[in-house]
C-alpha cells in the first residue's frame, strides 16, 4: 500500500517542482531586466555629468594652456586673449563672427589692461579678414586706453597677416611664417584630357560669361584678363590695409607685396613685425600677467554638429566656386 501511495503523490510533487522552476525563472528574468535598466540609467547620468563637467571647465575654469576662460570683474587688471586659429572663413573657428565676438567682449571687460590677438592662420577669405581688420580699427578707436597686440604663433600668412597689420604691435617667434601679401585663384583645365577620352562638355548658360573659367572649356583671353583685374583690385585693398596699419615701419621694398613669405627674423627687418614674443611674455611686459581667454566657445555636441555642417557647406561652396573660377582667397 505504501508504494501505491508514493506513486500517487509523485505527479503532484513533480508539478510543484516545475511550477517553482517557472516562478524562479520569471523572478530572475525580472531582476536581470531591472539590473540592465539601472545600468543604463547610471550610464546616462554619468555621461551627462561628464559632458557638463567638460563644458563647464572649458568656459569657467583654467584651460590646459593655463589661461582663465571668461571671468567676472575682480578689480585686478588682466591681459585679454582672443585666438584666431585656422582658416579665416565664415562658419569656421577663424571666421569673423567668432573672432569679433571675442574682441568685443575683451575690450568691454572693465579689468582689461590690453588685448592680445593670438594668430595661427594661413589665411582665407579676403572679406572675412577685412571684417576682422575693420572691427579691430573701430575697437581701438573706441577704447584708446587699451592697446591691441598681435602675437603670431606658427603662421600669420596672407589673410592672417591682413588681420595682424591692424594691431598696435606684432610679435613673432624668429621661426614664425609671416607675409604672403597676395591673392590667388585656383582652377584646372581638363580640355585635352576630355579630347583623349572622347568626352564632350555640354553647358547651357544665360549670360555669355556665366561659364567663365569652366575647367572643361578652353581658356578665353578676355575672361582671364577680367579675373586678373579683379584679383589685382583685391590685392590693392590688401596692400592699403597693410600700409595703413604698419605705416612708416614698413621697409621701402616692393617685394613685401609680391606674395612672398618670410621667417619672423626676416620679417622684422622688413618692418612687417615689431619684436619677438609670446602671449605670456607680452603679458609680462605690460605687467598684466593674468591672461583671460575671451575666445568664444560652444558646447562639445554643438561644436561637433557645427563642424560637420560647416564642413559639408564649405565643401559644396568650394566645389561650386572653384568650378566657376570665382573664388579669390588670401592663402
Amino acid at each position: 500500500m505504501s508504494e501505491i501511495e508514493d506513486n500517487k503523490d509523485q505527479p503532484a510533487a513533480e508539478k510543484k517542482g516545475a511550477h517553482e522552476t517557472v516562478v524562479d525563472r520569471l523572478v530572475f528574468a525580472a531582476l536581470r531586466e531591472q539590473t540592465r535598466a539601472r545600468r543604463w540609467r547610471i550610464g546616462f547620468v554619468l555621461f551627462f555629468f561628464l559632458y557638463l563637467t567638460v563644458t563647464t571647465t572649458m568656459v569657467f575654469v583654467k584651460s590646459d594652456s593655463g589661461f582663465m576662460v571668461g571671468g567676472e570683474p575682480d578689480g585686478e587688471k588682466h591681459t585679454a586673449l582672443v585666438k584666431l586659429s585656422g582658416v579665416i572663413s565664415s562658419g569656421e573657428e577663424g571666421g569673423s563672427e567668432t573672432v569679433i565676438a571675442g574682441l568685443k567682449a575683451a575690450f568691454e571687460h572693465e579689468d582689461t589692461a590690453a588685448v592680445i590677438l593670438e594668430i595661427n592662420s594661413p589665411g582665407g577669405s579676403p572679406v572675412q579678414a577685412a571684417y576682422i581688420y575693420n572691427e579691430i580699427v573701430r575697437l581701438r578707436q573706441k577704447h584708446e586706453s587699451i592697446p591691441l597686440y598681435a602675437v603670431v604663433v606658427d603662421i600669420a600668412a596672407s589673410g592672417g597677416y591682413f588681420v595682424a597689420s591692424a594691431a598696435d604691435r606684432i610679435y613673432v617667434n624668429p621661426s614664425s611664417l609671416v607675409g604672403s601679401i597676395g591673392v590667388r585663384m585656383d582652377a584646372f583645365g581638363f580640355v585635352e584630357m576630355m579630347k583623349k577620352i572622347g568626352v564632350e562638355r555640354r553647358l547651357l548658360t544665360a549670360g555669355e560669361n556665366k561659364g567663365m573659367f569652366d575647367p572643361f572649356l578652353p581658356e578665353q583671353a578676355d575672361q582671364k584678363a577680367h579675373l586678373q583685374s579683379m584679383l589685382g583690385e583685391v590685392h590693392r585693398h590688401f596692400i592699403k590695409a597693410v600700409r595703413d596699419g604698419r605705416g612708416d615701419r614698413l621697409a621701402k621694398d616692393e617685394a613685401i607685396f609680391s606674395g612672398l613669405i618670410w621667417s619672423g627674423e626676416t620679417a622684422m627687418g622688413l618692418g612687417l613685425v615689431d619684436d619677438y614674443g609670446s602671449t605670456q611674455s607680452v603679458a609680462r611686459e605690460i605687467e598684466a600677467e593674468d591672461v583671460v581667454d575671451f575666445t568664444p566657445g560652444t558646447g562639445l555636441l554643438e561644436r561637433i554638429a557645427d563642424r560637420i555642417g560647416a564642413s559639408i557647406g564649405h565643401s559644396v561652396s568650394e566645389s561650386l566656386l572653384s568650378s566657376s573660377g570665382l573664388n579669390p582667397t588670401l592663402y
